[in-house]
C-alpha cells in the first residue's frame, strides 16, 4: 500500500541517543533533507476538500465582510423603545395619534412578554440548567470513559511494541555475535591457509633445490 511505513529503528533497544552531538547530528541531517527535498505529489489528496465555511452562519459571514472591510459596527438602535408623539403638523389627527396608541400598546405588550419570559425562566430556569448540566457531566463521563481505553490501548499497544522490540533486539544480538563468531573463525581459518600456502610453497622450494 502507498501509506505503509517502514520502521527500520528500535528505540526501545537502540543505544546511543543519549550520548553528545547525535540529537544534533540527526537535527543536521533532517535540515539538510528538507532542503533537497521536493514533493513529488499530493499527500492529501486522500481527505476531502478543506470547507472554512461549514460553520459559517449569513450573519458570521456579514459580520466578516464588516470586519475586513474596516467598517465601524453599528450602534444598538433605541428606536423601537421610543414613543414619539405625532408630528407638530398632525397634532389634531386622530389617525396620526391612534398610531401612536397602536404603537405604545405593541411595546407594551413586548414588555409583558419579556416579564413573563423572566418569570418563567425566574420558576424553571435553575431545573432547566440542573437538566443541561446533567447532560454535560454525562457528556463528561463518556468522553472520559472513551480516553481512558485510548490511553489503555495506547499503553498495551506500547508494551506489545517493546516486547516484540525485545525480542527482536535479543534476536538480533544473537545473529550479531554468530556473525562476529562466524567472521572470526574465516578469519582465523583465513590465517591457516596463508601459512599453508606459505608452508606448501617452501616444501615446493625445497623439493626443486633437491632436484636440481
Amino acid at each position: 500500500m502507498s501509506h505503509d511505513v517502514i520502521v527500520d529503528a528500535l528505540p526501545y533497544i537502540d543505544t546511543g541517543y543519549d550520548e553528545p552531538g547525535v540529537r544534533e547530528a540527526a537535527l543536521a541531517m533532517v535540515e539538510d533533507e528538507k532542503k533537497r527535498y521536493r514533493p513529488t505529489k499530493n499527500y492529501l489528496e486522500h481527505l476531502p476538500a478543506l470547507n472554512l465555511s461549514t460553520f459559517e452562519t449569513e450573519v458570521m459571514r456579514c459580520e466578516f465582510e464588516r470586519v475586513a472591510a474596516r467598517q465601524p459596527m453599528d450602534t444598538l438602535s433605541m428606536k423601537r423603545y421610543e414613543l414619539p408623539p405625532p408630528p407638530p403638523g398632525k397634532m389634531t389627527d386622530v389617525a396620526a395619534w391612534g398610531e401612536c396608541v397602536d404603537n405604545s400598546m405593541a411595546q407594551l405588550e413586548h414588555q409583558a412578554t419579556r416579564i413573563m419570559n423572566l418569570e418563567l425562566m425566574s420558576e424553571y430556569g435553575a431545573e432547566c440548567w440542573k437538566s443541561h448540566n446533567a447532560s454535560l457531566q454525562s457528556m463528561l463521563t463518556r468522553s472520559q470513559a472513551l480516553l481512558q481505553d485510548l490511553k489503555k490501548e495506547i499503553q498495551e499497544l506500547n508494551w506489545s511494541r517493546k516486547s516484540m522490540q525485545t525480542k527482536a533486539g535479543e534476536e538480533l544480538r544473537h545473529l550479531e555475535s554468530s556473525w562476529v563468531s562466524l567472521v572470526s573463525r574465516n578469519y582465523e581459518i583465513e590465517q591457516a591457509c596463508v601459512l599453508l600456502e606459505a608452508e606448501i610453497a617452501k616444501m615446493k622450494e625445497k623439493e626443486r633445490e633437491r632436484a636440481s
